[in-house]
């Protein structure tokens, strides 16, 4: 049997069982290549102190500092009534601040003895408050300096002068990572270089064996530097590859070539459009017209600002397909949505979506709806005049996905905020055509262009970013209702002043309010820090909110509720009463966030605002100022001033740039797993890479890898880079890739 490689090699074997089974449940690390891919967060110098004014709340923290003063204090308690009872407190500090540790009970006796003051340590624990000031709880600690073996051993263990924090876990300090890492840091030698040669020489990059010892075992901040740039390349280049893989591969399949005929229902549905197109729809437009008439499938992501007019773009494109003999498909993440959907789409085709109909257009075909809540005759109907070509266009949601569901002649797939499905779901679609459809993928949440390049790498992009005439701004205000609540009162009176004038309200609230609903669930969100009270209570609810407000402030107007619990015919006859204007203030959780679209609608107000996120609230303001009325966007929060996430809702209320705010939202959450945490909840693939930060690498690396798979689709002179797509590609990722 050949034995396994040393990078394979499962830790169990290498470093027993127990801290194996730590490492696997809560770093996922599995192998000694795992472990030396599992790079240090940051360095602390031994000479130098770290910061503790810095320390997030109720997070897991290392830091280095040195004992400032220790005191032992006696008490009484119900297990020690002779006042038996002992806590130790010490205080560290690292020259910009001070932190208490406390010990208690038999746990104190072992620090009492070695926490002395000036003694240096690494200190260990989640941060916590107690009477207003920060404390580590029985953290883990480990001598840096003094006599014993002990400090001697974790001197020589932290070899150079630079200490290696690693994200860590409760069960297992950063240290105890280290020492781990001590072990099989040998076997680095042995790693396998992903990057041709080449490309290695042409841009300085150091080998990977020698990365992997200077990121774990730096001897100098150059060595960082070196390792840093070395790694990022690893991860931006294997990535591009595995992209540019997909692309190539798509490039390969068949696809039926639709060309709109010259005086078919495009040209009739264009000859009755009451505007021009804005410069950008009718560029985007001739991008994907230019897709459609090939013989490949069409990859595009559609990319818009809130209201600039994607579905017009995406209609004009499935009547070319129709035109041309085929069926197109659009797939909307909620009833709600695939109804509002319909209903435009019908409004802005009139008599061409009546085919088959007295008074339909010759040229006419029929515009199909199908949900799961569907009437089972409804559903029949829908499904017969699919199967026989009848309805040129269908859009519903994952129904259309199912079993049942028969196409006579599928050619375009649309899919609407792409976030939303898992791939499975955008794969059973395209799974429906005889010959692979092409996809139109949309979204209306701004992605910045590495992003684009990383996330929807396999996709061809498009972007528009220019309003339709007569859209209106919105302005946008944060209202701190905790700090002055006159300024809330006000808000209220704004709407009521909207309402008088002809218009109409949205309220979101963050939670529905029923009885299914678990406040300790809802509000799971990390507190921003121990004090902030409007941070531990229940986020607002629907229910409760439109109770108030009718009995309330906004007593006498029509104020009627809409959440994702409504039966569907409720929830549909609540959005046709608000958008016929019957309904003055419409109280809703997010399913309003996409795609609805009632111009009379001016004013929205936000309750907790701080609960969602930056595109999130961008999302739900871009329905209002939808007509030919100016927007008003109202965020109200509990949050202090000084807390981040008042300064995220400054950042959304200072711009209307959805690209800014996908930014500023990307810094703030970092990226997750570019290849799709939410699909396969895996660790991230990305270690070093920051998507914002590092535009040029990642741009690079893509002309690199498009280069390479040209030459070499199969990677065959290229085996090492097979192997690391092989590692980086496990089976859910590849299968991401291959639907997405």
């Amino acid at each position: 049997m050949d034995p396994v490689p040393a990078l394979e090699e499962p830790l169990k074997k290498v470093l027993g069982p127990a801290t194996a089974k730590v490492m696997a449940e809560h770093l996922g690390l599995h192998t000694v290549g795992d472990l030396l891919h599992h790079y240090p967060r940051r360095y602390e110098e031994r000479g130098q102190l770290t910061h503790l004014a810095d320390l997030p709340m109720d997070e897991h923290v290392t830091v280095v500092a040195q004992v400032a003063d220790a005191r032992l204090h006696t008490f009484a308690s119900a297990k020690a009534p002779r006042g038996k009872g002992q806590r130790l407190e010490v205080t560290i500090t690292d020259g910009s601040g001070r932190l208490q540790l406390v010990f208690f009970g038999a746990g104190v006796h072992k620090p009492h003895k070695e926490l002395l003051p000036g003694t240096r340590a690494l200190f260990a624990g989640k941060v916590s408050v107690f009477n207003r000031r920060l404390q580590l709880a029985h953290p883990a600690y480990e001598l840096l300096r003094g006599d014993g073996d002990d400090a001697e051993e974790t001197v020589e263990s932290w070899a150079g002068a630079l200490i290696p924090i690693y994200p860590a876990t409760a069960k297992l300090e950063s240290w105890k990572i280290g020492k781990a890492l001590q072990t099989v840091l040998p076997s680095a030698r042995e790693a396998v270089d992903p990057l041709p040669e080449s490309l290695r020489e042409g841009r300085g990059l150091v080998p990977l064996p020698e990365a992997l010892l200077k990121i774990h075992r730096p001897q100098t901040k150059a060595d960082i530097e070196d390792a840093r740039a070395r790694l990022k390349w690893d991860e931006a280049f294997v990535l591009q590859v595995a992209l540019a893989r997909r692309r190539h591969a798509d490039a390969q399949l068949p696809a039926v070539a639709r060309r709109p005929g010259p005086d078919g229902l495009l040209a009739a549905f264009d000859d009755r459009l009451p505007f021009t197109l804005t410069g950008g729809q009718q560029k985007v437009s001739a991008e994907i017209f230019a897709d459609l008439a090939t013989e490949h499938p069409m990859h595009r992501l559609l990319q818009g600002e809130v209201g600039s007019g994607k579905t017009m773009v995406a209609l004009r494109a499935m009547l070319a397909v129709v035109d041309a003999g085929g069926q197109a498909a659009m797939l909307a993440p909620t009833e709600v949505l695939a109804q509002q959907h319909h209903r435009s789409v019908t409004e802005m085709m009139g008599e061409l979506a009546e085919g088959g109909m007295l008074g339909g257009a010759e040229n006419a075909t029929k515009v199909v709806l199908l949900t799961g809540s569907m009437g089972a005759a409804a559903r029949r109907h829908a499904l017969l005049d699919l199967a026989t070509g009848e309805a040129g266009i269908v859009i519903g949601t994952h129904a259309l996905i199912e079993d049942k569901v028969q196409f006579h002649d599928l050619g375009l797939v649309v899919v609407d905020e792409q976030h939303r499905f898992g791939v499975e779901q955008r794969d059973a679609l395209r799974g429906k055509g005889k010959q692979p459809p092409h996809l139109l993928v949309m979204t209306a949440t701004p992605i910045p262009r590495t992003v684009a390049m990383t996330v929807f790498g396999d996709l061809e992009t498009s972007v528009l970013d220019q309003l339709p005439a007569g859209r209106s701004p919105i302005a946008s205000h944060v209202v701190p209702a905790a700090d002055k609540p006159h300024f809330l009162a006000r808000a209220w009176e704004r709407v009521r002043e909207e309402v008088a004038g002809g218009h109409q309200a949205y309220v979101v609230c963050p939670r529905i309010g029923d009885e299914e609903d678990d406040p300790k669930k809802a509000d799971r969100k990390k507190p921003a820090s121990a004090e902030d009270e409007a941070e531990k209570r229940p986020p607002l609810a629907v229910l409760d909110v439109a109770d108030q407000l009718a009995k309330g402030p906004l007593h006498g107007l029509r104020v009627e509720v809409l959440h994702g619990r409504m039966p569907p015919d409720d929830k549909d006859a609540v959005m046709r009463r608000f958008a016929a204007g019957e309904t003055d203030v419409l109280v809703a959780t997010t399913v309003i966030e996409v795609g609805v679209n009632v111009p009379n609608a001016t004013a929205m107000v936000i309750m907790d605002a701080d609960r969602f996120g930056v595109s999130q609230l961008h999302q739900l303001r871009g329905r209002v100022g939808r007509g030919s009325a100016p927007g008003l966007c109202l965020l109200v929060t509990e949050m202090p001033e000084a807390s981040a996430a008042r300064q995220r809702l400054n950042a959304v209320a200072s711009t209307l740039d959805g690209f800014e705010l996908s930014r500023i939202d990307l810094e703030q959450r970092r990226e997750g797993d570019v290849l799709g945490q939410a699909q396969s909840g895996t660790r991230s693939s990305l270690r070093m890479l920051a998507v914002i930060d590092d535009e040029e690498i990642i741009a690079e690396a893509r002309r690199e890898a498009t280069a390479v798979v040209a030459a070499d689709p199969e990677l065959e002179r290229l085996p090492a880079l097979r192997t690391a797509l092989d590692a980086l590609l496990d089976e859910e990722r590849e299968q991401y890739l291959e639907k997405g």
